[in-house]
């Protein structure tokens, strides 16, 4: 049985696997009691795999009728990392033992990302490392308290940010729990995360959200069109967005999770790792390339009369189209979304401000910062019929306040054809302006420490990126490639 509060909802009231749903009989045999009390103020739902008593998982005291007794050494989260060795790890040992070797987990190349941009000269092998700076001296220290206090509202040991489509579980819940409205739905284990599970991190303009079509308004107010009457609106994803065309792939029915599989779950260095000896990692190759297909089929493909079909884990099927243009075998050091991406994201000077200051009359038209802390700070501070909230954030691992708000905004936001650039392994890849950024901070006596220091990532920021709105190439992708080529060329012979 698997149980939820009519009154309150519990988050991860169950144990989870974290990559597939393994019914594992003898472990629930062995784990089956009889009926408790639970049942008195929890619901029963149905989950195959997971019928045992509640206190298998969440501890607590199945014989008492007293909630305060009941509820002793109670484990409200036991899928959270914290507890998955204890909890989780009892049915579901390997899944358990390579989370935390996992991108999902570590959230290291993110990280690394920004902090090397500020001067970091090692790695750090997870975000739990990033250190806890209250009045940072050099810039890498203040990207340091920006990423625990801005930018990581998203990762295994945080439930999401506040908002009603950005709401999850912790640990294995984050992926296999579903929620709806911010709020826990079922307590039934899906072996297949949904689409709303991976969009619930991948929101505002990352990768994952072009799988959708959508494109995060500005922040202003004055430029989130088209302009309702209406003086709420619910912002499932904390700022609405624009409709563009979404990704063929998302049009055929497919999930995410038809191409970024159980891999990224169990502790693979890369998010579509290329190897054909794990049919669960897929490629654009892998798929589409007749040479690949016939050495190997990937999961979801099988042959058919005319060729290939492709069925999704959503049940959706169709046929899958071969490689036959004669410019995949001319430009092999291209990146397919060269090509065939729709669009992309490119969004140029991000400025990140920390400002320990009470004032806040300046964000009075940027109230909406794509995170519901700030928001709710400045809105409350803003009317002044309430007492004044303290500008402090909190630390987005640990729950603690520390003083200072990061602000954020952007010189332009934009969708256009995708910016080209060259990977470090010469390959010609789509980029995007993702560390063209600045940092500032002001204290509490105004004094500014830091004036928009900007990143040390070189080429204006631009990093490879792969934009998830795969279409057809049309009859202008060559021209794409030349333009790309020829400033290139420019480029080298100004030097």
């Amino acid at each position: 049985m698997i149980f939820f509060c009519k009154n309150h909802v519990h988050p991860c009231l169950l144990c989870l696997g974290i990559v597939v749903l393994v019914a594992i009989s003898g472990c629930v045999e062995e784990k089956k009691q009889p009926e408790s009390t639970c049942l008195a103020c929890h619901e029963a739902m149905a989950d195959s795999s997971h019928q045992m008593s509640c206190t298998v998982c969440h501890q607590g005291n199945a014989e008492s009728s007293e909630i305060a007794e009941a509820h002793v050494n109670l484990i409200a989260q036991p899928a959270h990392p914290d507890n998955i060795a204890t909890i989780c790890a009892e049915c579901h040992r390997e899944q358990a033992d390579s989370l935390p070797r996992s991108l999902h987990y570590t959230q290291k190349n993110l990280v690394n990302l920004v902090r090397k941009s500020f001067g970091a000269k090692e790695d750090i092998p997870n975000l739990l490392e990033i250190p806890i700076i209250e009045n940072p001296e050099i810039p890498l220290e203040l990207s340091e308290d920006l990423l625990r206090r801005r930018c990581l509202r998203c990762h295994l040991f945080s439930s999401g940010d506040e908002y009603s489509a950005t709401k999850h579980g912790t640990g294995c819940a984050a992926c296999h729990l579903n929620y709806q409205d911010g709020e826990l739905s079922s307590h039934a284990f899906s072996a297949t995360p949904q689409d709303t599970a991976c969009l619930s991190c991948h929101y505002g303009n990352r990768v994952g959200f072009d799988y959708y079509g959508r494109f995060e308004h500005d922040f202003n107010h004055e430029y989130r069109t088209p302009y309702s009457a209406a003086d709420f609106t619910d912002r499932p994803y904390g700022v609405d967005y624009h409709d563009l065309a979404a990704d063929v792939h998302q049009r055929r029915g497919m999930l995410c999770v038809d191409c970024h599989g159980a891999e990224l779950m169990t502790g693979y260095s890369s998010d579509l790792p290329n190897t054909m000896s794990n049919p669960e990692a897929k490629t654009c190759s892998s798929c589409h390339e007749k040479t690949l297909l016939e050495m190997e089929l990937p999961s979801g493909v099988t042959p058919t009369p005319d060729g290939y079909s492709f069925t999704s884990k959503s049940g959706s099927s169709h046929a899958l189209p071969v490689m036959k243009n004669r410019a995949h075998e001319i430009y092999q050091e291209v990146s397919c979304q060269v090509c065939h991406a729709q669009w992309s994201f490119n969004d140029t000077g991000t400025n990140l401000l920390r400002s320990d200051l009470d004032d806040y009359y300046s964000w009075d038209r940027l109230t909406v910062q794509g995170s519901k802390e700030v928001e709710t700070l400045l809105e409350h501070n803003l009317d002044y019929d309430k007492d004044e909230l303290p500008p402090e954030m909190s630390d987005k691992i640990t729950g603690d306040m520390r003083l200072g708000i990061w602000y954020k905004g952007f010189v332009m936001r934009r969708w256009e054809e995708p910016l080209l650039g060259r990977a470090d392994d010469g390959t010609i890849q789509v980029v995007r302006p993702k560390l063209d950024i600045s940092l500032s901070w002001i204290d509490e006596d105004e004094e500014v420490h830091f004036d928009s220091i900007p990143s040390l990532a070189p080429n204006q920021g631009k990093v490879p990126y792969t934009p998830h709105t795969t279409g057809p190439a049309g009859i202008y992708y060559e021209q794409r490639l030349r333009d790309f080529l020829r400033s290139e060329e420019a480029s080298q012979d100004s030097k």
